[in-house]
């Protein structure tokens, strides 16, 4: 079954340049023109992934992201013509996975969408070719790979699907480092300039959800000049 992308964009032109890359591509789109509207088609359609304008009517993609991550993990694309440092990092706080800046080339972000769901297979395929029921765990932390579900001390952490990733990564390589650049790759399965930034939210993000180990410090480590990594005490 193809990948069902949802479309919130109040500007007419916009979704039908979207909608029809994407349809180009081989997904199934579907456009709301504001935030309400996609959480009407959210509630008959189950989505793989978002793309959401910041600045539209009746409810701002702001709002939106906040009402979808209180029932879907699915990976959320940031497309505004927004372009400060503080709006990026507020919509990938709230759960955004991507940011990208109108005026954008619709090829690039139909690519960095194949990107990502090719990661996210890649990711499943992984975890699939493993016993049923294996856990990564360092310290207190238990990361069930057939569940995709994170736990510390027995209790359940919500996470995005980029911030499953990148803890998934690191957890899977302990001790290692993996600069900013690398975490990009094997997360979106590509490289752009934009998503180191976005990376250190993430990473900002896994950090206030986890809390610290049993010595209180920090489970990822920021390694200056290099990048970060996750010690298996």
């Amino acid at each position: 079954m193809n990948k069902r992308i949802l479309v919130a964009e109040d500007n007419f032109e916009i979704r039908k340049v979207l909608e029809l890359y994407l349809s180009n591509a081989g997904y199934e789109v579907t456009g709301a023109d504001h935030g309400l509207q996609a959480l009407e088609e959210m509630k008959t359609v189950q989505f793989d992934l978002a793309i959401v304008d910041l600045m539209m009517p009746k409810m701002d993609g702001f709002e939106l992201i906040q009402e979808v991550r209180k029932v879907s993990n699915m990976p959320i694309f940031i497309l505004s013509a927004k372009n400060e440092d503080f709006t990026k990092i507020m919509g990938l706080n709230l759960g955004a996975d991507d940011y990208v800046t109108k005026p954008f080339n619709p090829l690039e972000l139909v690519a960095r969408i194949n990107a990502s769901f090719r990661r996210m297979d890649q990711v499943q395929a992984s975890e699939d070719s493993r016993d049923h029921g294996h856990i990564i765990a360092i310290g207190d932390l238990q990361l069930d790979l057939n569940a995709m579900m994170l736990k510390k001390n027995g209790q359940e952490i919500e996470l995005t699907a980029t911030e499953y990733k990148v803890l998934l990564l690191l957890m899977q390589n302990p001790n290692q480092i993996f600069s900013k650049r690398r975490i990009c790759e094997n997360v979106h399965g590509a490289y752009y300039e934009t998503d180191e930034n976005a990376i250190m939210v993430h990473v900002s993000h896994i950090r206030d959800k986890i809390g610290n180990n049993i010595n209180q410090k920090s489970y990822i480590k920021t390694i200056r000049g290099l990048g970060y990594k996750i010690e298996n005490a």
